[in-house]
């Protein structure tokens, strides 16, 4: 194992842009994943650890205009109990709710979870149905430059993303809801607590004139990254909400969804478990939207 032999935790985002300039720290904010991670082996420590949960004007949760931004060392309790968050975008404070236990909740960061970029990752299929991006931060030229990434593009392979070893994800962001959005999420495993997502879903659409229009659809756990199911969001989109035509149209999407989720087996289910789920909880949100 690598031995650590210098510990950072600058209080200014220069600071930190600047250790990482070489590419070659460890950052640290809760936790949660790096703990296990590095004592099973799975990853290493480099020599330089970089604790990034005190930098200033890293946290928090605001909006600006028709914006949202979430700090990347935002906590998922913090998420969770946002009264602002609750109004405008509760699909998010619906998956926090759904998000291990109180105890990892409290410590958990939501730029942990993204850039830890498991396909199980409970924050990323209501952050791609709210069409969020990432902003990235590095120093550069003497100064902190930063790149905003759509959160869909930010997922390559499991445990990797487009982001720079000297980066570091300062803030997720995305446009306030339209007032007749409407977000569920849906996650599967065999606990209610601590437990890796089988499967989830996440659904959103508007909801004008009895249609669904502007329908996004995002899955976890049924491919190598988390993804927009592009075809489920095609075959729902202006669809009317009526009685008489809703069983066709929830069929329908069901049906699509075989097109977007290539689950394969694992110690944790078959596949064949996985794309039922995937098809149960697609049918369920939209009722559930309707009923809205």
């Amino acid at each position: 194992m690598q031995e650590i032999t210098t510990y950072l935790a600058p209080r200014r985002l220069d600071e930190a842009l600047q250790a990482m300039a070489d590419g070659a720290a460890t950052v640290l904010c809760g936790g949660t994943d790096l703990a296990p991670q590095t004592e099973s082996g799975a990853r290493q420590y480099t020599a330089k650890l970089l604790n990034i949960r005190r930098i200033e004007g890293l946290g928090g949760i605001e909006t600006k205009g028709d914006k949202v931004r979430i700090g990347a060392v935002t906590t998922i309790s913090e998420i969770r109990c946002n009264p602002m968050l609750a109004e405008i975008a509760p699909v998010l404070v619906e998956a926090a709710e759904h998000f291990a236990s109180e105890q990892i909740r409290n410590a958990a960061s939501v730029g942990g979870n993204l850039c830890n970029a498991s396909p199980a990752g409970d924050m990323i299929p209501p952050l791609l149905i709210l069409d969020a991006s990432v902003e990235l931060a590095c120093w550069r030229e003497g100064a902190v430059q930063t790149r905003l990434i759509p959160l869909e593009g930010f997922f390559v392979s499991p445990g990797k993303t487009v982001k720079r070893p000297e980066e570091l994800l300062t803030a997720v962001v995305f446009d306030r809801p339209a007032a007749d959005f409407v977000g569920k999420f849906r996650k599967s495993g065999p606990r209610p607590a601590l437990e890796i997502s089988t499967v989830s879903v996440a659904l959103g659409a508007c909801i004008a004139d009895g249609r669904l229009s502007n329908v996004r659809v995002a899955m976890g756990s049924v491919a190598p990254t988390p993804l927009r199911a592009r075809h489920v969001e095609a075959a729902l989109e202006g669809k009317p909400l009526d009685a008489a035509t809703w069983a066709a149209t929830i069929a329908v999407a069901v049906a699509a969804t075989a097109e977007d989720a290539k689950p394969i087996d694992d110690v944790r289910a078959s596949a064949w478990y996985r794309g039922h789920l995937v098809r149960v909880f697609v049918e369920e949100v939209l009722n559930e939207v309707r009923g809205n």
